[in-house]
């Protein structure tokens, strides 16, 4: 998912508490450094807050090397974790002025 739609599976993560079932969630962040549309930073900043309120694990990528061994040990782990991959990894969007072309 993408860290903006983390507010909306807050009541989700309070069920995986109460059954303590695992579940890895793999989420792109928005709202970071670079972030072009303003409507995304904050829940960008509060996306790692509301995982760990909720009892998820969170692990942190960085680096585009780092996402599939984060990944990987999640899966083996035996409580809810997040995997959060930095808008560096994923890449800071641009657009060109169009209405010149």
């Amino acid at each position: 998912m993408q860290s903006s739609g983390v507010g909306n599976v807050v009541n989700v993560l309070g069920i995986l508490k109460t059954c303590r079932f695992p579940l890895v969630m793999v989420v792109t962040m928005r709202g970071e450094a670079g972030e072009f549309n303003s409507w995304q930073v904050p829940m960008g900043a509060g996306t790692q807050a509301s995982f760990e309120t909720m009892g998820v694990s969170v692990k942190r990528a960085s680096s585009a090397a780092e996402v599939a061994p984060l990944v990987a040990a999640a899966l083996k782990g035996e409580q809810a974790t997040a995997v959060l991959i930095s808008q560096k990894v994923i890449g800071i969007k641009s657009f060109q002025d169009q209405t010149n072309q």
